[in-house]
């Protein structure tokens, strides 16, 4: 599947020291997995959560969900060997805790490499902090091995001293600097988890805002959660019907020696059917997984 379009609505955090919840994530709807061993982890269990994680990892049976292991930081005790043992267990890739600068991403791939790691292993990277929204850029474009970028709106609304509102407007200066970098270098870009379990209703608003901002999908940290998310991002029936309705017609036009057409009252040129053609292999995306 190719990862422009592989689906990624909902990307739910799992404890790497949980073993039950590594198991039971076998058997969620979720489209990818961050095995956790930096901020769900207490710091006297994470070389126990390391090893669990790792023999997760490769005993397999995730079935078509992407499993990424977000290990701690290079500047801990512990990201050191967390990156060598994320380096050759097998996950689709390794998150990077609170990226400030693209120096950090690279620094990570170089222990990645040097742990004997497969030379083409994704890394994403979180961002956490006022400086990694000024540095979005530079981090987005720093190495072909970047898959993407990751909203962590806890951490970002204690250093910006903001409040977790209903609407979200103190994010969306993030928000836009992420989404501009990602975007810019063909990277995925998640939006941040919704920290209020009973909160269905907002749960529900936060994720049509962030597809309507422009985000692949929601990181979520709790599996009731995955619903809301897988609901919220992929495109709906009446969005494929359109997309498909709009690329014939534009086909018909062109066949007849025209530029652009009209359909359901819409001008449509060659970009809109680009667009209408990425709906429809992200719907093909997304029913590829649900057969699964």
């Amino acid at each position: 599947m190719p990862a422009a379009f592989r689906p990624r609505r909902s990307v739910l955090y799992m404890p790497g020291s949980n073993a039950r919840a590594l198991e039971k994530a076998k058997e969620l709807s979720a489209d990818a997995l961050i095995l956790d061993l930096e901020d769900a982890v207490a710091p006297d269990a994470k070389p126990a959560a390391r090893a669990q994680v790792v023999a997760a990892v490769r005993a397999g049976g995730f079935g078509r969900r992407e499993v990424l292991v977000r290990v701690n930081g290079l500047d801990t005790e512990w990201g050191r060997d967390d990156l060598a043992a994320a380096a050759t267990c097998g996950a689709d890739g390794v998150v990077l805790p609170k990226v400030q600068a693209a120096e950090g991403v690279l620094r990570a791939i170089q222990a990645l490499d040097a742990a004997g790691g497969p030379p083409d292993l994704p890394v994403w990277a979180m961002m956490e902090t006022p400086l990694a929204m000024l540095n979005a850029a530079a981090i987005a474009g720093c190495h072909p091995r970047l898959a993407g970028l990751i909203l962590g709106t806890a951490d970002l609304a204690k250093d910006l001293g903001c409040v977790h509102t209903p609407d979200r407007l103190p994010f969306l200066t993030s928000f836009g600097l992420c989404l501009l970098a990602a975007r810019a270098h063909g990277l995925a870009v998640l939006d941040g988890v919704h920290l209020e379990l009973e909160d269905a209703a907002g749960l529900e608003a936060a994720c049509r805002q962030g597809r309507e901002l422009g985000f692949d999908g929601k990181t979520l940290i709790h599996p009731r959660q995955i619903a809301a998310a897988n609901a919220a991002f992929a495109p709906t029936e009446a969005e494929v019907a359109s997309a498909r309705r709009l690329i014939a017609a534009h086909a018909d036009a062109v066949a007849a020696g025209k530029g652009v057409v009209v359909v359901d009252g819409r001008l449509v040129e060659r970009l809109h059917v680009e667009q209408a053609r990425r709906v429809l292999a992200l719907a093909e995306a997304v029913a590829a997984a649900g057969a699964d």
